[in-house]
């Protein structure tokens, strides 16, 4: 199973500016050039995000690097890339989008059996408060683990 899955990258500042409602996984129309640095892990999703237009799902601002190897007929990095769903999945995100005021954000880049996927989160924005209760209480998670191993010893 090891080698049918492999995470190229992780999105972690999704999951401290967003709270993530659901989880859904989506593939990528890609070039020769991209894929190849894909699996160089030259991949950056911070910025990225996706949005319905005209009844397909598209993916904005992601950077995959340029490939050293490439000829002449090299890849744009941050183009427009378009994402494959089925249209009654591309809809129901269109939905929630639209009418909740949700983003789509990206989470996860991976390769699942050759094919690059992608974790798209439906995601509702942090406030600022939500993100400093969040750091307090891993705070002070980090507080308790240090007075009970100090205690064990």
């Amino acid at each position: 199973m090891a080698k049918d899955f492999r995470t190229i990258t992780v999105n972690r500042k999704a999951y401290h500016d967003y709270h993530i409602q659901e989880i859904v996984e989506a593939g990528i129309v890609l070039k020769g050039s991209e894929i190849k640095s894909i699996r160089e892990g030259k991949v950056n999703l911070r910025d990225a995000y996706a949005k319905p237009e005209n009844g397909e799902l598209w993916l904005y601002n992601s950077h995959i690097a340029s490939y050293d190897a490439a000829s002449y007929n090299t890849h744009e990095p941050t183009r427009p890339r378009k994402l494959l769903l089925h249209k009654k999945e591309i809809d129901s995100l269109a939905g929630k989008v639209m009418q909740q005021r949700l983003t789509l954000v990206p989470l996860k880049l991976y390769i699942k059996h050759g094919i690059a996927k992608i974790e798209l989160g439906v995601a509702k924005g942090k406030r600022i408060y939500d993100k400093r209760e969040a750091i307090a209480r891993r705070e002070a998670g980090r507080e308790i683990e240090r007075a009970l191993k100090l205690k064990r010893r």
